[in-house]
């Protein structure tokens, strides 16, 4: 649940320029978090070198892949119904088409999929893509292949992930696999495995190769990014045991976030997902002390109860989390702050609900990301506890809580009339050909004439409008982050 789930990028098939040599047609489609989409860019690559070039034309698909979601009930009934719309097109035009499911369902409806209901050819749980070539050997072989084994320090850092869901301009980079909180709501432990970091080295090689390609903007992925924690490869729960040069010569998040901002000083770095019981202050003053690093965190609470925070598992206080945000501000002044929000979680009273209402007007956040509770297979709560929060009960109180949360959004947005800010321009506005669309370093989008500026530049906006949600202004010129790239190992 912690993961952001950017419902425009659902579903998207996005292809990358062909390789000649390359005869067999991929189609794949990626729901869920980000964490996902950048796990299909590490898919297509892995498979480019298996002579497969992505297509966006389902009918053409030599084989079809779909990367799953297991967080929400939704992404899952929409998985379904994208397997049915396969197998589909499959019988009318293409009987020779391959069908596999990757990711987080993988492991948990492999039975189902593959032997119950037969919709599928492959199964791939996400720590078993370098093995896709001996499974797609096995399906044009007609057998049913499946690898959904997790690893102890698979992180795919020596693959250099294709760009399917790229503008050019911004793009994704991981950092950390699986997750250690046993959150009682989340599935992550059980479908990624536990936590494991990736070598510093080969980040800052991802990064500076994405600079050399005019990358303008990344984020730093991972479950939990403040538990990155590289000592030479394993298990973050093993570091313990680890020698003491190892633990000596030990890279944390903090560190990492020096490292990369130092590479690329022309470069603006952003990260996600925080986990309030592990961020430290040391990350904060990271973010302080580099001009490229955004001033943005999103800090995932999910309730504003006491009560509610220990039945999630979520090892922190309403107190402690109070007590972070204000350093968060102190730290980092104008930061902007986004949240995760679960309501009707088992047992959750009116006045659990209140206290989380109560939690958001302190804390005021800039926006947030918010969902009624669903039960999912295999978590602690499903296995522990009854989902007895009615559904009309649900929905009004995410009512109320979305209701806050876009006034809230609004005052924030408010807040930048009349100022100057930095846009990055990612893509042409929705609403008017005229006029380009980017974010600030606080995640806000802001909208203004095209003029002679292009998309990749950083400029100066001057905001004199506003919605709800969005900045509307004039760009008065060029950042003094636009800059020459520099590779810097």
């Amino acid at each position: 649940m912690e993961k952001i789930i950017e419902e425009e990028k659902q579903g998207t098939a996005l292809e990358v320029a062909p390789l000649q040599q390359n005869k067999r047609k991929l189609f794949i489609e990626s729901y869920g978090c980000q964490m996902n989409f950048a796990d299909s860019e590490v898919v297509a690559s892995i498979l480019a070198t298996q002579g497969f070039n992505t297509t966006q034309k389902l009918e053409e698909a030599d084989l079809v892949l779909v990367n799953t979601c297991s967080i929400r009930d939704k992404a899952e009934q929409t998985v379904r119904k994208r397997l049915e719309k396969y197998n589909a097109v499959k019988e009318k035009f293409n009987p020779q088409m391959k069908v596999g499911v990757l990711g987080c369902m993988a492991e948990r409806l492999k039975e189902k999929f593959l032997e119950e209901e037969k919709i599928v050819d492959m199964v791939v749980g996400p720590d078993a893509y370098k093995d896709l070539p001996n499974l797609i050997a096995e399906i044009d072989e007609g057998r049913d292949a499946v690898n959904v084994l997790l690893s102890r320090d698979e992180t795919y850092g020596d693959v250099a992930p294709v760009r399917l869901h790229s503008n050019g301009v911004t793009a994704f980079v991981s950092i950390t696999r699986g997750c250690d909180n046993m959150c009682t709501f989340c599935v992550v432990p059980f479908t990624r495995g536990r936590e494991r970091s990736r070598d510093p080295y080969s980040i800052l090689e991802e990064v500076n190769d994405l600079a050399a390609k005019g990358f303008k903007e990344i984020t730093l992925l991972g479950q939990n990014v403040d538990s990155y924690l590289w000592y030479g490869g394993g298990l973050k729960k093993d570091f313990k045991k680890a020698s003491k040069m190892a633990k000596a010569t030990a890279v944390d998040f903090a560190q990492l976030l020096h490292k990369v901002a130092n590479a690329q000083p022309q470069m603006r770095i952003r990260f996600s997902t925080s986990n309030p019981q592990d961020i430290s202050d040391d990350v904060l003053h990271a973010m302080a002390a580099h001009r490229n690093i955004c001033d943005y965190i999103h800090l995932p609470v999910q309730s504003g109860s006491d009560r509610i925070l220990k039945a999630m598992n979520r090892l922190h206080t309403r107190q402690e989390y109070m007590d972070l945000i204000d350093r968060v501000k102190a730290i980092i002044p104008g930061v902007s702050i986004s949240q995760d929000m679960i309501a009707g979680f088992p047992t959750e009273t009116e006045e659990d609900h209140q206290d989380t209402l109560s939690l958001m007007r302190y804390v005021k956040y800039d926006f947030g990301f918010m969902f009624a509770y669903s039960e999912r297979p295999g978590t602690l709560a499903a296995r522990k506890m009854e989902d007895d929060v009615p559904d009309d009960v649900k929905h009004r109180r995410l009512v109320e809580i979305i209701d806050l949360q876009q006034e809230h959004s609004a005052m924030r947005t408010a807040q930048n009339l009349n100022t100057i800010v930095e846009v990055l321009i990612e893509k042409e506005s929705k609403k008017s050909a005229d006029q380009w669309a980017g974010k600030t370093s606080h995640n806000v989008v802001a909208v203004f004439p095209k003029e002679n500026y292009k998309v990749g530049d950083m400029v100066m906006v001057r905001v004199d409008d506003c919605t709800g949600a969005t900045l509307i202004g004039e760009a008065i010129g060029y950042s003094d982050m636009e800059g020459p790239v520099r590779i810097q190992a």
